[in-house]
């Protein structure tokens, strides 16, 4: 199986086992995979010190996407949402429906989940079903993400 996107990956210390699953999972499965750290478990490390460079990277790699699991994903969504061009949502382990309206309605580069909310079992699903839903490509949709993107330039 070839590559299929680049997946850049982060966390803190809550989410450092978590991260590393997903993350050698995602490689077994034909992604290319970037790890941003933390690279050992520190209990005192902070999230935005990964979480900003993951979003400066999928901000400026077009069509790549961010994973960043930490403690309950809620810092992590926040921090990524300041950096221009990164669409984070956040998921906590209840409907995947939210999921797929992420990518299909909002084209999400960032996925966010704390790994005290969602298990290794279900974060591969919902990685899997997230990274494999596309943009629709509506007009609606696509008028309101420029919207979006003038509100971010100004």
């Amino acid at each position: 199986m070839g590559v299929k996107y680049k997946v850049y990956i982060a966390g803190d210390h809550a989410g450092f086992v978590l991260k590393n699953k997903i993350g050698a999972w995602l490689e077994k499965g034909g992604y290319s995979v970037e790890d941003l750290g933390p690279f050992e478990y520190k209990k005192d490390d902070d999230y935005p010190d990964y979480a900003i460079p993951l979003a400066k990277k999928v901000a400026k790699d077009k069509g790549s996407f961010g994973l960043v699991i930490a403690g309950s994903g809620i810092g992590e969504c926040i921090v990524s949402n300041k950096v221009k061009g990164i669409r984070a949502v956040l998921f906590y382990g209840k409907s995947k429906k939210v999921l797929e309206i992420s990518r299909k309605h909002d084209d999400a580069n960032v996925l966010c989940f704390g790994a005290w909310f969602v298990n290794e079992k279900d974060a591969k699903k919902a990685v899997n079903l997230w990274l494999g839903t596309r943009f629709s490509g509506a007009l609606r949709h696509k008028r309101r993400l420029r919207k979006v993107e003038r509100f971010e330039r100004s």
